[in-house]
């Protein structure tokens, strides 16, 4: 038994699946994805946007492919990019094929606007030829009008019965490599459809809620779905949906599963909300300290709290940690540094973002040259 056995987080068992050089489901780490929203025929800035996304930690990219200038240009986009792309197909069963001609890893199609079932037949046929795996995306915006007719609205048996049902659709053409969402805007609705979904199949899920909105309010509410969701070991990849860059899908992706100890990218850092305590200035600190360590991706735990209440607490809990030494009337006020939980040295406000940077960078760096030494070995 675990001396924290509240934070085990026991995952659903799914089957995995391969997309490119990516695992999703079974024991593999759960992905973070983003999608472009640049003109797919703007193959420059669609390379420049995917590879800012992959800076920022993302696993796999998404591209939508409306017409057949779009998959001509994902040919060149797919040889200029690391991660593994993802085909956005829509309406036209033709651009699915020629997608996964083009070098596409997945192709997502939703089955309430594929057509019909030939049709996703054949996309099924040239992602089997082609290498690619599949997502059946089922949408509560755009379900299958006969499903609208017999649940009378968008509701989790009708969501789950459309993806089960082109789940056999598939199954029947004995392709099997594919990950499911139910998605929907309205974060009940997702969360039921998607542990209905959970319980009825083992195939690996990618978790969204769609059309989430904002960066902060999207944020918020896909926090709340996806991060129930997790909690309870359901899903295997993850898309947060926020009319934002793309990066910042993967940033918020990223700093959910952080939260649930579920992977570890980047600094976290734990600060403190400030007050009239706080010996230097909390916020600026902390948001200067997030843009100047956003390049770190070894797991430091960094925490900044403005006063001796909490902070010698939360010190003990991360690697390197600042505590105010003062208030900010008192200009000769010196700060403590933690390291390890344990108290090294002072420094004044002026010298600590430097100072802090300097330490963070070397901590990701042993850390780096230890998990280098690991995988030698």
């Amino acid at each position: 038994m675990s001396e924290r056995s509240y934070r085990v987080i026991k995952r659903r068992v799914s089957r995995q699946i391969r997309v490119g050089s990516v695992l999703v489901g079974g024991d593999a780490p759960i992905s973070v994805q983003t999608m472009t929203n640049t003109l797919t025929t703007d193959i420059k800035g669609t390379v420049a946007q995917i590879r800012r996304a992959e800076e920022a930690g993302a696993d796999m990219v998404r591209v939508s492919c409306p017409d057949a200038d779009s998959t001509a240009a994902l040919r060149e986009i797919v040889k200029q990019v690391s991660v593994p792309i993802i085909a956005d197909i829509h309406f036209h069963y033709m651009r699915g094929i020629e997608a996964a001609e083009a070098g596409a890893a997945c192709l997502r199609i939703n089955p309430g606007n594929i057509g019909s079932v030939e049709r996703v037949r054949e996309v099924v046929k040239a992602a089997r030829d082609h290498g690619c795996s599949m997502r059946i995306g089922v949408n509560a915006a755009s379900l299958d009008q006969k499903l609208l007719e017999k649940y009378g609205e968008p509701c989790p048996d009708a969501m789950v019965e459309s993806a089960l049902e082109h789940a056999r659709l598939l199954e029947d053409e004995d392709f099997r490599e594919f990950k499911i969402s139910v998605k929907a805007s309205d974060t009940f609705l997702a969360v039921a459809s998607y542990r209905a979904l959970a319980a009825a199949c083992d195939y690996p899920l990618h978790l969204g809620i769609t059309e989430a909105g904002g960066l902060r309010g999207g944020t918020v509410k896909s926090a709340i779905g996806i991060g129930a969701l997790l909690w309870e070991g359901i899903g295997d990849t993850v898309r947060v949906s926020l009319s934002a860059l793309p990066e910042e899908e993967v940033k918020v992706g990223f700093e959910i599963l952080k939260t649930l100890d579920l992977r570890h990218r980047g600094v976290r850092i734990v600060s403190c909300p400030s007050c009239a305590r706080q010996g230097f200035d909390v916020v600026k600190t902390v948001e200067l300290l997030e843009e100047r360590l956003s390049h770190i991706q070894e797991p430091v735990t960094l925490s900044i709290m403005g006063c001796v209440v909490n902070g010698p607490g939360e010190a003990r809990e991360t690697q390197i940690g600042l505590t105010g030494g003062g208030t900010l009337a008192n200009v000769n006020a010196k700060n403590q540094v933690y390291l390890c939980g344990e108290r090294a040295h002072t420094i004044g406000n002026e010298e600590m973002i430097d100072h802090l940077v300097a330490l963070v960078e070397k901590k990701a760096a042993e850390m780096a040259a230890e998990k280098a030494a690991r995988a030698a070995q």
